[in-house]
């Protein structure tokens, strides 16, 4: 009787720390599938901005290639969410 119970104590303490390790683990998935894009993203608007005041005729071009790049870099950080849901719930 008293094995069982130890047993059943040693369960639910690696499952409670199991829990822990699965929510830290999506933490830092997230946190730095976010961080590399929103750097990304300030890079580009900012040698957007750059080449636009530097050529304002080529405006139309640069804005639609910079649009196009920086939903490619947010892609990346849907990629980490995901990834990191699926850490957390599976």
């Amino acid at each position: 009787m008293a094995a069982e119970k130890e047993v059943v104590e040693a369960a639910t303490g690696l499952l409670g720390n199991l829990e822990a390790v699965k929510t830290m683990s999506a933490a830092f998935a997230i946190a730095v599938g976010a961080f590399a894009p929103a750097m990304a993203i300030g890079k580009l608007a900012a040698k957007a901005m750059e080449a636009i005041g530097r050529n304002p005729e080529a405006a139309p071009k640069i804005q639609t290639a910079m649009i196009l790049s920086i939903a490619f870099a947010e892609a990346i950080a849907i990629y980490a969410l995901v990834v990191a849901l699926i850490v957390k719930f599976v």
